[in-house]
């Protein structure tokens, strides 16, 4: 598939555009598609592209214009439409001919489990589901069907990761335990590669050596669990800074985790000091990064909060849209979805501009609690519906 380097087209766009001119106001005219004022040399298939693609239009049917200048408020549109079409044309929806949004409960794809599920991760082809009673669940994306159940958890399952071709869930256990399942393996019981964790664990995430758990219980935690040849995992757990952590990420430079007792987004340094403190809404949850920005949901807030990673700056607090106690939020490489506990409802944010895209109900007596994308449909955690929705 095509796609536009935007530094290419910055390139075609100035060099066809202004350097174009000949001698004092001379233009070199020819038949660049349907445009008569601009020559059929080198730089046409630049504009070509842009054309074609919709980034520009030109000035009329036939006229591009090419000698006149580009404020800073045309070239903004040029490199948001660049941008909208790059990721749109990119994406797995688009090769796949799967352009729709899911509208109502009816024609939601349900996947029945045996036990509330509570959050969710997609490993590329399988989804893998945490729920209640230590019970983790393996469901094929393709078509939504339960392949394995995989079981010993011991306590409540939250936090579920694939990572190093083996995927990890936290047991939300007093202490707190880190499991492992192999999926080359017939399911069965899942192992115990640490279990002292801190207490109640909800949140996991990998940061390429080392696994953290963000633990909620009375003494709020987070722990940092480094992978050994043998089990145990040597375990350490920081508790100065925290109140009650609770979703955890990380964004390629940095864990970021999330207080939900604090109301704050705390970025961590390698042996989990607190670096920076962000305040963000009442009772934040489960986060997501979409390369850019983190966005937090709120259980006690009718806003997310939208922070740049590079910065820690707070960029945005998208409202409305159908915000009602919202727990968790994902990414399919375009949007952003959060759930809605209290609202029986997911709502749908444009990533790159923070616009509202809709809210659309998931059955009024359903709870929708965690979720995840494969990059081609959103999965939604039912947790009163006992049920996995492909949104």
């Amino acid at each position: 598939m095509r796609k536009t380097n935007w530094l290419v087209w910055v390139r075609g766009l100035f060099a066809a555009g202004l350097a174009i001119g000949v001698g004092a106001g001379g233009v070199l005219l020819g038949n660049c598609g349907p445009f008569t004022d601009v020559a059929a040399d080198v730089f046409c298939p630049f504009v070509l592209e842009i054309f074609y693609l919709g980034i520009t239009t030109g000035t009329t049917a036939t006229t591009y214009d090419p000698a006149s200048n580009v404020s800073r408020l045309q070239m903004a549109a040029f490199l948001s439409r660049t941008v909208d079409s790059t990721l749109k044309r990119g994406s797995r929806r688009t090769a796949l001919d799967q352009f729709w949004t899911t509208q109502n409960a009816t024609v939601l794809g349900m996947t029945t489990l045996p036990s509330g599920p509570l959050l969710a991760a997609s490993d590329g082809a399988d989804l893998w589901v945490s729920s209640f009673g230590g019970v983790a669940f393996r469901i094929r994306g393709s078509d939504g069907r339960l392949l394995e159940t995989w079981s010993g958890g011991g306590g409540d399952l939250y936090g579920i990761l694939p990572a190093i071709g083996r995927v990890f869930a936290v047991s939300a256990t007093t202490p707190g335990k880190l499991l492992r399942i192999d999926p080359s393996q017939p399911a069965g019981a899942m192992s115990i590669v640490a279990s002292n964790l801190g207490d109640t664990p909800g949140g996991l995430a990998f940061d390429g050596s080392r696994f953290w758990s963000a633990n909620g219980g009375a003494t709020g935690s987070v722990s940092i669990i480094t992978p050994g040849a043998t089990i145990p995992w040597t375990v350490t757990t920081v508790t100065t800074g925290f109140q009650r952590p609770f979703g955890i990420l990380y964004d390629g430079a940095n864990i970021w985790v999330t207080d939900n007792t604090a109301g704050r987004l705390l970025k961590l340094d390698a042996g989990g000091a607190v670096l920076q403190t962000v305040t963000v809404g009442t009772s934040p949850n489960f986060p997501v990064f979409d390369g850019s920005n983190i966005w937090i949901p709120h259980s006690g807030s009718a806003f997310l909060s939208v922070v740049r990673a590079s910065s820690g700056a707070v960029i945005g607090t998208p409202s409305d849209n159908g915000i009602n106690n919202s727990i968790a939020a994902a990414f399919d490489g375009q949007r952003i979805l959060t759930t809605n506990l209290a609202g029986g409802t997911v709502s749908l944010w444009k990533a790159a501009d923070l616009t509202a895209l809709g809210f659309f109900p998931v059955g009024a007596a359903n709870v929708p609690y965690g979720t995840c994308s494969d990059g081609i449909q959103f999965w939604v955690a039912l947790n009163n519906g006992s049920g996995l929705a492909r949104f």
